[in-house]
């Protein structure tokens, strides 16, 4: 996650290759033809929202055409994902998702979209672990203490989460529940935001967060950071321990966000995976959008 900003400009670029005005087949009008919605499955204002909304604000300056955010909450992402994946196949609808698109279909019996089939991946935008923040009113400065306090009061502390099924939720149930066998009370949330801000009022004292939406709060003291949830340090963080530090190995979790139109979208696919391979070239990372689902479209 470091040299975030540049990142999202290379992403951009591979995007304003993408969308770069171009003669159709059959005398069809160059894209964007009109206004490009980017449906958020969240709530405004978490790091979905955030991110939709530069993308939006620079597509729309660099390519002349409107590009404007609109969320459609709820069901752990399924309802703002299963809207875009009605949507018309022209390229005029962009899906911001993140791994709830793939973990959702697999925890629930039906969904309104196939992750596969609904969807192609046109670029990555973020990739970062998660980490367990409390209120700092809680009596736990590390993890060892927020288990014990958790074990010795049981049903009397709650979590937050960004919606049943999503990443925050099993992490925690995982983690609490399982791992433990903790009794700890589930508040699921419509996304990053509202849960955030109970958070920060201490009604839901617990929260398994991306890193770089939880850093600021810690940074201002207003959330206590106790563990990151991944295999090394974060260098946003660098002070805050791993789980696996903290006597908790095994428990890895992972947030990354991407850019989905729907399937099938003329011109979209091999343009773009192009542009993406001169970014990794260039950035020395591997291909996020060289794959054969893009390049099928």
């Amino acid at each position: 996650m470091t040299g975030w900003p540049s990142r999202l400009a290379a992403v951009l670029l591979a995007l304003s290759v993408l969308t770069a005005p171009t003669a159709r087949p059959g005398g069809a009008q160059s894209y964007p033809a009109r206004a490009v919605k980017l449906i958020v499955p969240y709530a405004a204002g978490g790091p979905n929202d955030i991110m939709a909304r530069l993308i939006a604000q620079k597509l729309s300056t660099s390519l002349g055409g409107q590009f404007y955010v609109e969320n459609a909450a709820g069901a752990g992402g399924t309802i703002g994902t299963g809207v875009a994946a009605k949507a018309p196949a022209d390229g005029h609808t962009l899906l911001v998702a993140n791994q709830d698109l793939i973990v959702q279909p697999i925890i629930k019996s039906k969904v309104p979209y196939d992750p596969f089939k609904s969807f192609a991946p046109v670029a990555s935008l973020v990739a970062a672990p998660e980490m367990i923040v409390v209120h700092p009113s809680l009596a736990a400065s590390n993890m060892k203490e927020l288990l014990a306090l958790l074990k010795d009061n049981p049903g009397k502390f709650s979590y937050a989460s960004t919606g049943y099924g999503t990443t925050p939720h099993l992490a925690c149930e995982w983690l609490f529940k399982l791992a433990y066998g903790l009794d700890v009370v589930h508040v699921p949330f419509q996304g990053a935001a509202p849960a955030v801000q109970s958070v920060l009022a201490g009604h839901t004292p617990i929260f398994h967060i991306v890193v770089p939406a939880a850093a600021p709060h810690v940074r201002q003291g207003t959330m206590r950071a106790l563990a990151v949830a991944s295999s090394k340090r974060s260098p946003f963080l660098p002070d805050v321990p791993t789980l696996e530090e903290a006597g908790i190995p095994g428990h890895e979790v992972g947030f990354w966000m991407g850019v989905l139109p729907r399937r099938h979208v003329l011109g979209f696919g091999e343009p773009l995976a192009g542009a993406d391979r001169a970014n990794s070239q260039g950035s020395g990372r591997q291909g996020t959008v060289g794959h054969s689902r893009v390049r099928s479209i």
